[in-house]
């Protein structure tokens, strides 16, 4: 194999004793034997890495340069529900439950249900609950008092309980 530019040598070189990470360490050392002759089977001996790696590594270098052994950014999965609908379901959340939903407080499988109904989005509970914390959602809630619950009387209670 030859230099895709002249200095590309260098270039490896260079790289090689900075790099930090052990990975794309071992990419420019691929590329490094390949342009040195070896095969790439000598260098998934040299390295330890898969001959498929150590190939797709050369060919990246043979097709685009030093520059495209650089690791990219993973993007990732597509969230399920839109980012411009997390607005309307934060609107839906905040308005409470209606009369159709038959419960007095909206639970995580209330919001599997609201998702899949109202904005065709299909979530597991987990995922529900992993799409409410991102939107700043908590799922703590405050302690229920009962409707007798009279704090005068708690006050007066603490104010003259005897000590034990």
């Amino acid at each position: 194999m030859i230099e895709r530019q002249p200095g590309d040598v260098a270039e490896f070189r260079r790289r090689i004793k900075v790099e930090r990470d052990a990975l794309q360490r071992d990419k420019y050392r691929a590329v490094m034997l390949a342009l040195e002759g070896r095969g790439a089977p000598a260098i998934t001996r040299a390295l330890g890495r898969s001959r498929r790696a150590v190939q797709d590594w050369v060919y990246a270098y043979r097709d685009g340069g030093p520059d495209e052994l650089l690791a990219g950014k993973s993007t990732g999965q597509p969230t399920k529900l839109r980012r411009d609908q997390e607005a309307c379901f934060r609107t839906r959340l905040e308005a409470g439950p209606t009369e159709a939903d038959n419960v007095c407080t909206l639970r995580g499988k209330d919001g599997v249900r609201i998702l899949e109904s109202e904005f065709q989005a299909s979530y597991t509970l987990d995922g529900a609950y992993a799409l409410l914390h991102r939107l700043g959602y908590s799922c703590l809630t405050p302690r229920p008092r009962h409707e007798k619950n009279d704090p005068a009387a708690v006050q007066q209670f603490k104010d003259h309980a005897p000590l034990l």
